[in-house]
């Protein structure tokens, strides 16, 4: 399968993004809180052209079965949004007004661009990997989880069945869809160093 083909070759972007101080702070409690702040915010803008992606290859595509599922990704972005929405209020983020740092222009504007201008092929592709890399670091990090852990809600929905069946969902369209292509390996790697470089930028910024 080739979902399975392209996770295995990117083990290694995997393990560091497990191993990166920002998601290592986020399982320990020990993130400072302004880290997380940069972070959500950043996630949000993110966010919302994900879910625009999501709409573009809807309706790009013919078959209902596939219009359906990306229909069906379209809520669980939203739903991410939602937990966003909640620490917003929380913490006090001004989700209207965010300005894209680096890792996040270059991970958006390369995705909107393959929404509109690439086959869905290659734009699910750029997409496929932030869901199963957030299923397996939320799998990875659950064990850590507690009552009283100020990251509890990201880890508990990020290792939740039911992120885990999008995940499953997503990689199962993909290997319909998609074909062992140069442009199909480079979509999945690039977006693979891009949440890696995701997770740097709110660290980044504290310095």
């Amino acid at each position: 399968m080739l979902h399975r083909i392209l996770w295995d070759e990117n083990q290694k972007i995997a393990k560091a993004c497990l191993q990166h101080p920002f998601v290592v702070g986020l399982g320990s409690g020990s993130l400072p809180q302004d880290a997380f702040k940069r972070y959500v915010a950043q996630d949000a803008f993110f966010l919302r052209a994900f879910l625009r992606a999501y709409a573009i290859c809807a309706a790009k595509c013919e078959p209902l079965e596939q219009i359906k599922a990306f229909h069906n990704f379209m809520g669980g972005a939203i739903e991410e949004l939602n937990l966003h929405a909640q620490y917003a209020a929380a913490l006090g983020i001004d989700l209207k007004n965010v300005a894209p740092d680096q890792a996040a222009s270059a991970y958006t504007e390369y995705l909107m661009r393959s929404a509109w201008h690439e086959p869905v092929e290659q734009t699910i592709a750029a997409m496929v990997p932030c869901m199963r890399l957030y299923a397996y670091l939320g799998s990875e990090l659950a064990h850590q989880s507690h009552p009283n852990h100020p990251y509890r809600q990201w880890i508990e929905t990020y290792s939740s069945e039911e992120f885990q069946a999008l995940a499953n969902e997503i990689e199962t369209l993909f290997d319909v869809i998609g074909r062992d292509a140069p442009s199909v390996r480079f979509a999945y790697q690039y977006a693979m160093q891009c949440e890696f470089d995701f997770f740097s930028a709110p660290l980044e910024e504290a310095t």
